[in-house]
């Protein structure tokens, strides 16, 4: 693709020539119809003098001297050193009483019958065209004709238009070397841009700081800090990810290489089978752990993008602990769902929200007493919705409640991964909403997520 110097240019200059080429069009069929006005006006002005110079008061004897006379000036038209080309192209006629000529120039076209009709006509003679004017005398039974040919007008015509079109050409080649330089000018701060960009290595993701800057720029140059922005802040959550992955499975592969060694170094099979029950739930709580970092890093971004539809909350809920049920029943627990009445839709990622109930109830489910009831409430308030997860569990002392939603917070339990719930936390800023948990008076522990119904 050209670049935007070029395309500007040649945009400008296209409507530059087009504009200019109608103005040209314009002044010429304008200059064309004025030229021939002022000959027509020269046609008869011509034709009144003539009426004038024959009807000067002379004896009849004198009057066949005088029209020789004038047939013999009229003769060396275009041949006399002082004079014109164009004489020639001039013509003058005068017919007396019965058609008899009386006058006439020797470039005169053959008019047989003489023209009767006043005023302008065009018509063609010997491969010419011709522009004639009639002028009856009545009084004088005369009838005067002049014309000139119509190579005389477009002449005049062409060498305007040449005249007129060589300094425009000129002109417009200067003017585009004048535009040329000028998109330069206005390009500048655009080419300084691309030059600190491209000169930046590629570990800086500082925010651009160019000044001063057109108001043109200034929404590009928001728009690069933006994704600067978020560059940085994606870099950061990968990092602290792999460092807080690499942190937390540190400690289980180290735990399990010391079961290996204690089954290999075994006495008896019972020992073997102890340590062998060990290194099969370390396997199992580190597949957690891997399976819950997946699922965070699946979930950062997709949230973020803010892919939603509108979703029957009431059906997201029912399907989803449908799902847990049997897991849930297979813990020895019992599962419950309660769901207010009212319309329940909401613009919402229907599968993140998913996500964040399933560990709300994992996390339930791995802290409620055999027997127990898992509870999942969803209410419609004024401004909100409110989807609570309720166990029968110990509870949270308050001064652990700010501390769960950290990553690989487990709270010393040996199965728990540390990570459920604060997926949720992301899930939940992400989609807008706000989680919280609650000791029940009761007993056991609620998670509150609140959406907002804007």
């Amino acid at each position: 693709m050209s670049s935007l110097r070029q395309r500007t240019l040649w945009r400008v200059m296209l409507l530059l020539l087009l504009g200019t080429g109608l103005l040209v069009l314009y002044n010429y069929h304008d200059s064309r119809h004025e030229i021939n006005e002022v000959y027509d006006a020269h046609l008869a002005q011509n034709a009144r003098l003539l009426q004038g110079v024959m009807s000067m008061p002379v004896q009849d004897n004198s009057r066949d001297a005088m029209y020789r006379a004038f047939n013999e000036a009229l003769g060396q038209a275009g041949q006399h050193r002082v004079g014109h080309p164009y004489e020639s192209k001039l013509a003058f006629q005068v017919w007396g009483e019965g058609g008899s000529l009386l006058v006439q120039t020797p470039s005169a076209p053959k008019l047989d019958p003489p023209p009767t009709t006043p005023g302008f006509y065009d018509f063609a003679s010997g491969g010419e065209q011709w522009r004639g004017f009639v002028l009856p005398i009545p009084e004088k039974h005369w009838v005067i004709w002049v014309g000139e040919r119509d190579d005389v007008r477009y002449d005049l015509i062409d060498r305007i238009v040449r005249h007129t079109l060589f300094p425009f050409l000129l002109g417009s080649l200067a003017l585009a070397l004048l535009v040329w330089a000028a998109i330069g000018w206005g390009l500048r701060p655009l080419q300084n841009m691309a030059n600190v960009i491209r000169g930046r290595h590629a570990d800086s993701l500082e925010p651009l700081q160019l000044v001063p800057l057109p108001s043109e720029l200034e929404p590009m140059q928001a728009a690069i800090n933006r994704l600067l922005a978020q560059i940085d802040d994606l870099l950061k959550r990968e990092h602290r990810f792999i460092a807080d992955a690499a942190h937390e499975m540190r400690t289980p592969l180290a735990v399990l290489r010391l079961h290996a060694q204690n089954a290999v170094a075994a006495n008896n099979d019972s020992e073997r089978r102890k340590a062998l029950g060990y290194l099969i739930a370390g396997v199992d709580r580190l597949t957690r752990v891997v399976n819950q970092l997946l699922t965070l890093a699946r979930v950062e971004p997709r949230v973020g993008q803010r892919v939603t539809a509108q979703v029957d909350l009431a059906g997201l809920v029912t399907d989803t602990l449908a799902e847990l049920t049997p897991w849930i029943l297979d813990r020895g627990l019992e599962p419950s769902l309660d769901i207010g009445e009212g319309d329940h839709h909401l613009a919402i990622d229907a599968s993140a929200l998913a996500i964040a109930l399933q560990n709300l109830v994992s996390n339930a489910v791995e802290h409620s007493p055999p027997g127990g009831r898992i509870t999942v409430l969803l209410k419609r308030l004024e401004t909100r919705f409110e989807l609570i997860v309720e166990d029968e569990g110990p509870g949270i002392e308050k001064a652990e409640l700010a501390r769960v939603f950290e990553r690989f917070y487990s709270r010393n339990s040996p199965s728990g991964a540390g990570l459920g719930l604060s997926i949720v936390a992301t899930i939940i800023d992400r989609l807008g909403g706000r989680v919280r948990l609650e000791n029940r008076e009761s007993g056991g522990l609620a998670a509150v997520l609140s959406l907002p119904l804007a």
